[in-house]
């Protein structure tokens, strides 16, 4: 396949007039067929990549079944994300082993849909002050031989984990799950800087959703967003739903912590892709309307976002973020946290051939290609 005429998103450049050519599953300098695709009035961007969403058409991640999985995945690349890091909530062991375990079988037999290239743990180990929507009665302190024992279940997919460092074991827990290969987040937490900074300094990597269930960022009182900002080996997620965050909030990360280190997420529901109601999440409800959804007896309390992450690349365009850096923070710079930006995240020669198109005017979705194939 040969792709032309289009704004190739490169990592250095921003976008460049250039071919795609793909070659089975990979890119390629030169195309192994004579099929050719039109991107005249497109970007060319690749396969964006969430790792931190919970659900989507009706399905949660959490409930651990087969083929409400199967129908979040093939969801997710319908929306031109092409690799997923779905997360579970704060539940009993048993049933985040359930997780593990049914994340694990769907990699190994999943025949369509976006790649389960990992999966998230946002709970249970985070603080009771902090908890935002996750359910409270099955909190834990940081566990690393739980947290082991969950990575055994999915047979070493577990990706990504967040703690809350002023929990009693937390240091410890930091370096147990750095040697189980897991990048640790700070997040659902009233740590002060002090506190976030020793997390950083024993080995976490990232921010669980910057500014949301986590004390403010002040003059005197930076916390954990003063801490990731002095550590720069550390990127933030950002929830660019146009809910949670405030577009000068968004554009003042950007410039403070740079294109390469702000992740976005879309943090989206089970209500992602569908129509307004209540429906129910970590054994508790939650009420969406239109793109806002909170808990159903707390209304003041935001419970995740309906918002596709494509539709938060979207929303940050529309905030005044460069294209470019939109583009790498919900593709690249995602890739890097989970270990897969030797294959995927960008559209160097030799990385596979997964990407989308998009029509400058609206960024709306002309053709997505997904490992060489066109499936839109």
């Amino acid at each position: 396949m040969r792709v032309t005429g289009g704004q190739v998103f490169d990592l250095e450049k921003g976008f460049v007039e250039r071919d795609v050519c793909t070659d089975g599953t990979l890119l390629t300098a030169a195309s192994g067929d004579g099929e050719t695709l039109d991107a005249a009035g497109c970007y060319v961007i690749p396969g964006l990549i969430d790792v931190h969403f919970h659900g989507c058409v009706g399905e949660d991640f959490s409930d651990a079944t087969p083929d409400g999985l199967q129908r979040m995945a093939d969801y997710e690349l319908n929306e031109g994300v092409t690799y997923i890091c779905p997360a579970g909530m704060t539940l009993p062991e048993d049933q985040l082993t359930r997780i593990c375990e049914n994340a694990a079988a769907h990699r190994a037999s999943a025949a369509s849909g976006a790649e389960l290239a990992g999966l998230n743990l946002e709970g249970p180990f985070l603080c009771m002050a902090k908890k935002g929507a996750q359910n409270g009665a099955f909190l834990h302190n940081p566990d690393g031989a739980m947290l082991h024992r969950l990575q055994e279940a999915a047979h070493g997919l577990v990706k990504l984990v967040t703690v809350a460092p002023e929990q009693p074991g937390s240091l410890e827990f930091i370096r147990s799950a750095g040697e189980d290969g897991i990048t640790v987040s700070v997040g659902h937490t009233t740590a002060d800087y002090d506190t976030a900074s020793a997390a950083y300094e024993a080995g976490a990597r990232q921010a669980t959703h910057l500014f949301n269930a986590m004390p403010p960022f002040t003059h005197r009182s930076p916390g954990v967003i003063g801490a990731a900002f002095d550590h720069p080996e550390v990127r933030a997620e950002l929830i660019c739903d146009g809910i949670h965050i405030h577009p000068s909030v968004v554009r003042a990360t950007f410039q403070l912590f740079g294109k390469e280190r702000v992740i976005l997420v879309s943090d989206s529901l089970r209500a992602t892709g569908m129509p307004d109601g209540k429906y129910p999440f970590g054994g508790q409800e939650i009420m969406v309307h239109g793109n806002r959804a909170t808990m159903a007896d707390d209304p003041n309390t935001l419970a995740g976002s309906v918002t596709s992450l494509m539709g938060c690349v979207r929303q940050a365009v529309k905030f005044g973020i460069p294209m470019a850096d939109a583009v790498r923070a919900a593709s690249f710079n995602p890739a890097c946290v989970i270990g897969i930006d030797d294959r995927a995240g960008s559209l160097e020669k030799g990385k596979e051939a997964s990407f989308v198109l998009l029509d400058k005017t609206d960024l709306s979705i002309r053709a997505i290609v997904f490992k060489g194939v066109l499936v839109h």
